[in-house]
């Protein structure tokens, strides 16, 4: 199981958001480079970065602070937010990006995206962001009418790296992850699922890996101390041990 530690960029601080609303911003520090580090520190590999400006404007806005911080840590590292052009894939890879997350434009615009997975194959990242198990897209606002899982399965034979699957409902309240939803998901289509949204204590973790899941995004409660990555990672390798 992978521990996918997150970073989310706003006005290039790392901040987090309640339930996706710009409204309920809280700035956990002026430097994400030394947040990557400390998570490299910590014992991650993995690195998940959200560019939530990106994610409102449509295209990418925080790249100085993305390019600092791929360039100062040794970690597998993915971004998502205002990713929906090829010209931007393919200039976000050469950054040194692992992978990228496309979630409003693939959905909106699904034969481009599988043309596009095909033109990147294992770069790229379906996100699929639900409230009450219907996507939403432009960075939350609005909400369709189509379910989390029938959109995965529009894609489960592109040659995707994975599916992050967020629940918003649940996404920075520090409530427990919606475990239900994201074995519903895994259990759907054959590629991995990241599960995103609400994880709150270590037993969070452990319930995700014993649901299944390949690999979890940890944000908010690592910025308040909920619990230590390090304990999240021994988790993760435990899961794998006994796999």
């Amino acid at each position: 199981m992978q521990i996918w530690p997150a970073i989310d960029l706003r006005g290039g601080k790392c901040v987090r958001l309640r339930q996706g609303d710009y409204q309920q911003e809280t700035v956990f520090n002026d430097d994400p480079v030394a947040v990557a580090q400390g998570f490299q520190a910590a014992g991650a590999s993995h690195l998940h970065i959200v560019d939530l400006d990106g994610a409102r404007e449509g295209s990418p806005v925080n790249l100085p602070a993305v390019q600092d911080i791929v360039a100062a840590v040794d970690m597998q590292c993915e971004l998502g937010g205002g990713v929906r052009d090829e010209q931007s894939i393919a200039e976000l890879l050469g950054f040194g990006l692992n992978r990228l997350v496309v979630g409003t434009s693939a959905i909106k615009r699904p034969e481009w995206f599988r043309e596009t997975c095909r033109a990147f194959p294992n770069r790229l990242v379906l996100g699929v962001d639900a409230r009450d198990g219907l996507v939403a897209t432009d960075g939350w606002l609005e909400t369709s009418s189509i379910s989390a899982v029938e959109v995965a399965m529009q894609f489960a034979n592109e040659p995707l790296a994975a599916i992050v699957y967020t629940d918003i409902a649940t996404d920075g309240m520090m409530s427990g992850p919606n475990v239900p939803a994201m074995r519903e998901m895994q259990e759907s289509i054959p590629l991995p699922v990241v599960a995103s949204g609400g994880v709150t204590t270590i037993d969070d973790v452990r319930a995700l890996a014993e649901a299944g899941l390949p690999a979890v995004i940890i944000g908010r409660a690592l910025y308040e101390g909920a619990f230590e990555l390090s304990e999240a990672i021994a988790i993760a390798q435990e899961a794998d041990t006994l796999k």
